[in-house]
């Protein structure tokens, strides 16, 4: 079984709350957005996490490049800060959850439609129905 790793990233988005959860498994990565509302504290978090991780529904995987382990405090400290400074949210994991909207997208778009063509099919039922009466009479 290979490794597998799961990061949290907690941000601000106008006006709420945003966590992106990005798991990697097998050198692919998935991701599932969560709004959290008001700013969560570490605590609310964590509860979060250990309450609801299986509800979450995560994108459908992307290839990814495998990061190497950092071992020096400070230069992890300064990874930190230029991921969070610079796009808030990985672009993978941007491009992840991206995917899992078009494709939600796509079976919302087929289900309305299939309802439409339903809809449209009773209506031009009923009409011919209503025609068929009118000459009953005759």
């Amino acid at each position: 079984m290979g490794k597998v790793s799961l990061v949290l990233t907690v941000f601000f988005e106008e006006p709420f709350w945003v966590g992106v959860f990005e798991e990697t498994s097998r050198g692919k990565l998935s991701a599932a957005k969560v709004v959290f509302g008001a700013e969560p504290k570490d605590n609310e978090v964590f509860e979060y996490f250990l309450k609801h991780y299986k509800e979450l529904r995560f994108s459908p995987a992307v290839a990814t490049v495998a990061g190497k382990t950092i071992s020096n405090p400070k230069r992890m400290q300064r990874e930190a800060r230029k991921q969070t400074s610079a796009s808030g949210i990985g672009t993978r994991s941007q491009q992840a959850i991206k995917l899992q909207q078009e494709q939600n997208k796509l079976i919302r778009k087929t289900k309305s439609r299939e309802q439409k063509e339903a809809e449209k099919e009773r209506r031009f039922e009923l009409r011919q129905l209503k025609k068929n009466e009118k000459h009953k009479g005759h």
